[in-house]
């Protein structure tokens, strides 16, 4: 089994790696193990975990991480969505598109940390987008949705041609709407419960940013 350690923001993408993606990524020969986000340290008591740090914290939890000889790589799962202005290129983003930008970044990220076994994954544009994937399965979860509601959330998720182009904008990015049209929708609560209802291939298929970062992990089970 290879072992791959994944800087997450926090529970929500934990329990999507542990329940989605390593049941998966076990055909593979591939386990990923989630490492939350330590935001602010504290002398006594617990650390503060969950959401983005700034990036020298993250590059510095990197290279800690890329210390432990029995992985074989290092991996993140960071939402783009209100990505910190201090990550590399972050205010030079070159692209035509979503996905031409993320990528960028990621380049730029790799080319910060300069390690072969380290590999950037930045997501279009926060988790939410996963659940449009097929957005019945959204719907199904909340009976007390009304007509109008339901037809909106299906609305959304056809509006794209990936769930993953669901943009970034303070009022429209995707948890804005879902929370508009759910308001009782909570991201831990919720959120991989309804991923792992749609499913790992069904996202695949509709996320080709998501499905890019997905085979690279399968390649790391295929090498020797």
């Amino acid at each position: 089994m290879k072992f791959v350690h994944v800087l997450v923001e926090g529970p929500t993408e934990e329990t999507f790696l542990r329940d989605v993606m390593n049941p998966y990524l076990f055909n593979y020969d591939v386990y990923l193990n989630a490492i939350i986000i330590t935001t602010k340290g504290i002398e006594t008591g617990k650390n503060f975990k969950g959401g983005t740090s700034k990036y020298n914290k993250i590059r510095g939890t990197i290279y800690r991480l890329l210390g432990d000889s029995t992985v074989v790589a290092v991996t993140t799962m960071i939402d783009y969505y209100k990505l910190p202005s201090d990550f590399p290129s972050k205010n030079a983003i070159h692209g035509n598109n979503c996905f031409d930008r993320v990528s960028y970044l990621e380049e730029q990220f790799a080319m910060d940390i300069a390690q072969e076994r380290f590999i950037p994954f930045f997501v279009l544009h926060e988790f939410e987008a996963y659940l449009f994937t097929l957005p019945e399965y959204l719907i199904d979860a909340f009976p007390e949705l009304k007509n109008e509601e339901k037809k909106e959330l299906m609305q959304i998720g056809k509006s794209c041609s990936s769930p993953e182009e669901i943009n970034d904008g303070e009022a429209t990015h995707p948890s804005a709407r879902i929370k508009r049209l759910i308001p009782t929708y909570g991201k831990v609560s919720y959120g991989s419960i309804i991923a792992k209802r749609i499913g790992l291939i069904a996202i695949k298929e509709r996320c080709p940013h998501f499905n890019k970062w997905v085979s690279t992990l399968e390649s790391i089970g295929k090498k020797g």
